[in-house]
């Protein structure tokens, strides 16, 4: 699929406000692309159990299809619907959430399994940031990746942002983000930590518990 390139002029862009929040959603909810704020770096994403939109965001990043894409959601309540929990998981979510930090869980919800091409693990965050929890409120659950080419850095200033990145539907500009970095991504083995990927959260940090 080839996607046709946006003049900034034909983007929706809207403040993270009520208003904008609800046309964002809509969008969403039609199959669109959206660029969002969160307490982290500006994100891209989508329905993540709408199979085409989920393409589109591998070919808007020029990422690699074998690497999954993560989910954002609004509660540990709600990522209980598509993942499974356990007393180390949910203690260190009631701690860190909202929060930069990821979860690799075991999932169980199949068909965002299927339309994310997953095998039995989803990886899951609820983010710190105000217009991002209440747009994930209208939807439930949000793909959030970085809105950036793979391999290339993440944005936090939203001018940067809108001009670079093209094939998206609604830009959500929620100002430029004061940030310490991407999110931590951390998987239970053996009822130990370990960092997938080391973001702004140590694992010092994350073993309080």
């Amino acid at each position: 699929m080839i996607i046709k390139e946006k003049n900034l002029d034909d983007i929706l862009k809207v403040n993270c406000d009520k208003e904008g929040i609800e046309k964002a959603s809509r969008i969403i909810s039609d199959g669109g692309i959206v660029v969002f704020p969160t307490d982290t770096v500006y994100g891209i994403g989508c329905d993540p159990y709408n199979k085409k939109s989920v393409q589109k965001i591998y070919e808007i990043k020029s990422r690699s299809i074998v690497k999954s894409l993560p989910v954002l959601t609004y509660s540990k309540e709600t990522a209980k619907k598509i993942a499974h929990f356990d007393k180390i998981t949910e203690k260190i979510a009631d701690k860190f959430w909202p929060g930069a930090l990821t979860m690799i869980l075991k999932i169980k919800d199949k068909k965002i399994k299927e339309s994310l091409n997953l095998e039995d693990k989803i990886a899951i965050r609820v983010p710190n940031h105000k217009c991002t929890l209440e747009l994930l409120e209208k939807c439930n659950f949000l793909v959030g990746t970085s809105a950036n080419i793979s391999g290339n850095s993440s944005y936090t200033n939203p001018k940067d942002c809108l001009q670079d990145m093209k094939g998206y539907d609604v830009f959500v500009d929620g100002g430029i983000i004061s940030s310490g970095g991407e999110s931590t991504i951390i998987e239970i083995e053996n009822k130990e930590i370990k960092i997938i990927r080391e973001g702004s959260l140590s694992k010092e940090e994350i073993s309080q518990i």
